[in-house]
């Protein structure tokens, strides 16, 4: 079964503009810091968003492809090994860091945490357009 990826792909056209648009308001030092801070938050509701639908997307894939039974129940970290497994990502433990930070945006909000996510939502776009590249190019 062909999985319909146009979520993940609109997820990701829009927490690209948001971090394009961040990094380019965040380095002009006449925008006011309120005006950054709803802009960074912006980038880590897109990162949310999209980290949410990779995740459930490898679990899909892995369902579809290779049997519901490798990934019922299992935890996250397991699942990203599963999906490096399967050749879907490459790098458990960054993926392990980017559910670490995605965590850390339900419990406390303060502008450590925040500046923690922001940073990590930047390094996860290339790994979730290479995720979404190699579910494209194994999409049966």
């Amino acid at each position: 079964m062909k999985l319909v990826l146009d979520s993940l792909r609109s997820a990701l056209i829009s927490l690209e503009k948001a971090i394009n648009i961040s990094v380019e308001k965040m380095n002009d030092k006449s925008v006011p810091k309120d005006e950054t801070d709803v802009i960074q938050a912006g980038v880590i509701q897109n990162f949310e968003f999209t980290y949410e639908l990779c995740w459930k997307f490898m679990k899909r894939w892995i369902e579809v492809n290779i049997g519901a039974t490798y990934v019922d129940g299992v935890t996250r970290i397991e699942l990203f090994r599963q999906a490096s497994e399967n050749r879907l990502i490459i790098d458990v433990e960054k993926w392990v860091e980017f559910h670490r930070a995605r965590n850390e945006t339900s419990h406390v909000y303060d502008e450590e945490v925040a500046e923690f996510v922001y940073e990590t939502a930047k390094d996860f776009l290339d790994d979730a357009k290479n995720l979404l590249k190699a579910l494209e190019d194994r999409n049966d």
